[in-house]
């Protein structure tokens, strides 16, 4: 079936002009659609307020355990983020965000982004400036230290 499948693919790409695909290497190389983070945080209420309130995410599913809210998917656009409040069992001083930055591309200007971050109470680490490389970005820490950059794409 899947042999047949893949015969008509290729007649309607030729019927099309279309150049057939070139073969993959074997073995093929890992190939990924989408990646999503998830934050552990010291203070779950916390944290979706700076996300929210803040940066200008929207708060999608909760997690409850008990009752209590214990995580929270959070989304900005196409981008969706995981944030879990802390179960102290690696320890109440452990830090977070150590050697971590989060990138975020959008096509809307990251000047325009980041008036509005200041204007709702946030302190950003770099204002925007333009890298050597043709992007142009800020960035901000959340509560938590993990670094965030948001940047335009380049186009």
């Amino acid at each position: 079936m899947a042999r047949k499948k893949k015969a008509v693919k290729k007649a309607v790409r030729k019927a099309a002009g279309r150049k057939a695909r070139p073969k993959r290497a074997q073995p093929e190389a890992l190939r990924l659609r989408r990646a999503q983070a998830g934050f552990t945080v010291d203070d779950l209420e916390r944290s979706l307020a700076f996300y929210r309130d803040v940066l200008g995410f929207t708060v999608g599913e909760l997690w409850k355990h008990d009752g209590k809210v214990m995580g929270a998917e959070i989304k900005a656009g196409t981008v969706t983020l995981w944030l879990g409040q802390d179960d102290w069992q690696k320890g109440r001083d452990r830090k977070k965000g150590e050697g971590f930055r989060m990138y975020f591309d959008t096509a809307q200007k990251v000047d325009d982004i980041a008036a509005r971050i200041k204007a709702r109470g946030g302190q950003l680490t770099h204002e925007p400036q333009t890298q050597s490389w043709g992007t142009r970005d800020f960035g901000i820490v959340d509560p938590d230290g993990f670094k965030l950059t948001f940047q335009n794409v380049r186009t």
